[in-house]
């Protein structure tokens, strides 16, 4: 691999070049969309949302991490992409030197694969790390993962896509695999509730479950609310693989991001005598008004796009952001809490648009939130994977 073209290469060699200027940001963050376009299965996210993971100036991740990305050529023509990170948030919480990869997208070849990992090694061992791990999307509170199963599958919001063929070359390339991420379609129709009971049909502020409440929130409070949310998110996640602590900016930015769409029904938050200790958010899924614009819409696009979003004209929402208190993980409250937020949200479908939700990410190695999706949905219908690599200086 070299960094920097030779005056006397062939046009059509593969060259590595840093992103350097405004120009190439911009089309670091698009390429996505003009290296799969076409692609059976694949749908352009938003230019717009994009911007807002990816853009420098825009990303709140920017502020607490060093990140370069780079650009793969051959000619004039880019053919893929990757960031790199050091992600001091990171360093603290884990206590390793622990790089990452991300936004890792390519023409499906091993040559190109493996000369973008190479400058992301290359900038990590310069910087101290001894681990490479990813793919996230800029951190593993966004898009994690790179997609092994369900290419074909409907696309959703905050949810990466990648050929099929990317896995293997992954794999060819050294990186070998730590996590799968795993994420379950449940479909939202008169038989849901019947499905999926509460053990010992349990009921919040009832019997043994009468200091259990359920948070009622406006949409004034939404935004007061998130802070609460991130504490009990990051208490709550604590423990779990490539986790990083929330920040408070980073918070603020994703609750400016949704405000359009949210509504109080949207966020599920379980107080035990008064103090937050479960919660679920649901997020509307933008591709289902979006997914037909290519990306780039028109401006008669945009009018669609603004008239479909008033409408709310949403037909599937994620749910994100499940968890439980750290202090009663391992307990038997603590085992039923996520099934009383899933249930609480299969009670406000009925106000609710949605046709059906996805349930994830969710690892793999955890076995007890594993346990509690397959006992409504069996199989999970999309799988991403985590992958690491021990770094030298070879």
């Amino acid at each position: 691999m070299t960094s920097v073209p030779s005056p006397i290469s062939p046009p059509d060699s593969l060259v590595i070049r840093p992103v350097v200027n405004k120009r190439h940001i911009q089309k670091f963050i698009t390429l996505p969309r003009r290296l799969y376009m076409g692609m059976a299965g694949y749908v352009a996210p938003l230019d717009m949302e994009q911007n807002d993971l990816l853009n420098p100036r825009k990303s709140a991740v920017f502020r607490h991490a060093r990140i370069r990305y780079f650009m793969a050529w051959r000619g004039k023509t880019p053919v893929g992409r990757i960031a790199a990170i050091v992600d001091h948030r990171a360093l603290e919480h884990w206590g390793q030197a622990v790089g990452s990869f991300a936004a890792l997208d390519c023409v499906p070849e091993q040559a190109v694969v493996t000369a973008l990992l190479a400058a992301a090694k290359a900038w990590l061992i310069q910087q101290g790390m001894q681990v490479m791990r990813g793919p996230v999307t800029l951190s593993g509170n966004g898009e994690s993962g790179l997609m092994i199963d369900g290419q074909d599958q409907a696309p959703m919001v905050g949810m990466s896509w990648h050929p099929k063929a990317l896995g293997k070359l992954f794999e060819a390339a050294g990186l070998v695999k730590t996590e799968d991420l795993l994420s379950y379609r449940l479909e939202l129709d008169e038989h849901t509730e019947e499905k999926f009971r509460v053990p010992g049909d349990l009921k919040i502020g009832e019997g043994r479950l009468g200091a259990i409440s359920v948070a009622r929130l406006s949409r004034s409070q939404i935004a007061s609310q998130g802070e609460v949310l991130r504490q009990l998110y990051n208490d709550a996640w604590d423990k779990k693989y490539n986790f990083v602590p929330l920040q408070d900016y980073e918070m603020a930015a994703m609750i400016a991001q949704l405000k359009l769409v949210l509504k109080p029904e949207h966020y599920v938050q379980i107080d035990q005598d008064g103090v937050p200790v479960a919660m679920a958010l649901v997020v509307p899924n933008v591709f289902d008004i979006a997914g037909d614009l290519n990306g780039s819409p028109s401006p008669l696009g945009w009018v669609r796009l603004a008239s479909r979003l008033l409408q709310h004209r949403f037909q599937s929402a994620r749910v994100i952001l499940l968890g439980v208190t750290r202090r009663l993980q391992g307990t038997m409250l603590g085992a039923l809490l996520p099934s009383l937020a899933i249930a609480e949200l299969l009670r406000r479908r009925h106000a609710l648009p949605y046709r059906w939700v996805e349930l994830g990410w969710i690892q793999e190695s955890d076995t007890g939130m594993k346990n509690l999706a397959e006992a409504i949905v069996p199989e999970p219908y999309k799988r991403h994977r985590l992958y690491e690599v021990s770094l030298s200086a070879e």
